[in-house]
């Protein structure tokens, strides 16, 4: 399965492959970790490698080349090991790996402080940490999630934030700490301002249409939902994604609300187009703290007036220009939610085009991939961490 090393080089240096591990599948949802390491994949090699799965076989390491040109590495290991034995295999599935495919320099990228028992022994010419969600706060969240994250703090030459609220919970713990909020290709979601053709799962149901795409988990307002459900009979509401660490069988059940499951990123378009609202019916707790919703510029793009409830990195900057409505009890959402219905959009959605004009997941890998190479570089003629560049608030430039 080894792969021939590209001919990728900046200047007289060879570009260093690059090593993930992460705690989210490739080919689960697709978000802010496919968008920044497909675009990764194109001038180098990277491998992505997954949280193990456990079941009945033998221990094995499934390698796959996804179609965006990632190395995606999924550890199977048996059920009933103790947590030592897990580490050491997933230890030795990584180093066989690397060996396999020659991977000699390269960098490596956490998305999450869990790998750390595995991965302290490598040797990469930098440590970048892409903290996307606050994890610790998120349900089911390792014990030791905190500890291993102070260790890849004090690992890391790089780090990078998911939203500004991260940024600033993280900024004073590293000494180039970077918020870089999620993107969006607005090309591909603008295509739902058009005519296109309509799920057949979503075909029979009537207009009004109010939609959410995304993770149906403990971060949704489920109350809420049901609320707006039940105070407007006459509104369907679509909500697209898999059900995860909940309990489906806790999920309202009215005939105005219509789970249809997970769809692909290239089908989202399609849904979207025929949606009259979009929404974001987030809780207020925890694990939405620091959440910077990659949906709010995708369904901006889409051109649908979006209702959120008051995320703080939904309010700024969205709500405070007034992008989007912001709205938490459900009185105030259903209100929200009929202003939206009459949006006068031939005023609004100028401004929401010149507000994404600037954004782009091109734009968001180029940053990072700068400072990345940057902090491998000063590895490589062995200038002192403590001289990288002080940290960048992205929200001002």
């Amino acid at each position: 399965m080894t792969t021939q090393l590209s001919n990728n080089v900046v200047g007289t240096h060879q570009l260093p492959d690059l090593v993930c591990l992460s705690h989210l599948r490739w080919n689960f949802v697709f978000q802010r970790p496919q968008h920044l390491l497909s675009r990764f994949a194109r001038e180098r090699r990277v491998f992505f490698y997954e949280e193990p799965l456990f079941g009945q076989s033998r221990p094995r390491l499934h390698v796959t080349r996804s179609p965006e040109g990632v190395w995606v590495a999924v550890p199977h290991l048996p059920e009933g090991l103790e947590a030592e034995q897990v580490v050491a295999l997933q230890q030795q599935m990584l180093d066989e790996l690397l060996h396999e495919h020659a991977v000699h320099h390269y960098v490596s990228w956490y998305y999450t402080p869990m790998a750390l028992p595995f991965t302290r022994h490598l040797q990469p010419r930098a440590v970048a940490y892409d903290c996307m969600d606050e994890l610790s706060a998120f349900r089911g969240a390792p014990p030791a999630l905190l500890r291993y994250e102070i260790e890849l703090l004090q690992r890391a030459h790089v780090v990078f934030t998911g939203g500004q609220s991260l940024y600033e919970a993280k900024r004073d713990r590293h000494h180039s700490v970077h918020a870089f909020p999620s993107s969006v290709d607005v090309a591909h979601f603008a295509t739902a301002r058009g005519a296109l053709r309509e799920p057949a799962d979503q075909a029979a149901i009537p207009h009004p249409r109010l939609g959410f795409f995304g993770v149906v988990d403990e971060r949704m307002d489920l109350a809420l939902l049901e609320a707006v459900a039940h105070a407007r009979p006459d509104w369907q509401l679509i909500i697209i994604g898999p059900v995860v660490k909940i309990d489906p069988a806790t999920l309202p059940r009215r005939p105005n609300l219509h789970f249809l499951g997970g769809k692909l990123y290239t089908e989202l378009p399609a849904y979207l187009a025929g949606w009259d609202v979009a929404l974001l019916p987030f809780a207020r707790n925890e694990s939405t703290r620091f959440i910077s919703p990659t949906k709010t510029p995708e369904y901006l793009a889409a051109g649908k007036p979006v209702v959120s409830t008051s995320i703080r990195d939904v309010v700024r900057p969205y709500g405070e220009l007034g992008l989007v409505r912001i709205a938490d009890t459900p009185e105030d959402f259903v209100r929200a939610c009929e202003a939206a219905l009459a949006e006068d959009r031939a005023a609004w959605l100028p401004r929401v085009d010149e507000y994404l004009a600037e954004m782009s997941w091109d734009n968001t890998w180029s940053g990072m991939k700068a400072l990345l190479d940057a902090a491998s570089m000063r590895r490589e003629v062995g200038e002192r961490p403590e001289s990288a560049a002080t940290p960048v608030d992205m929200a001002t430039i």
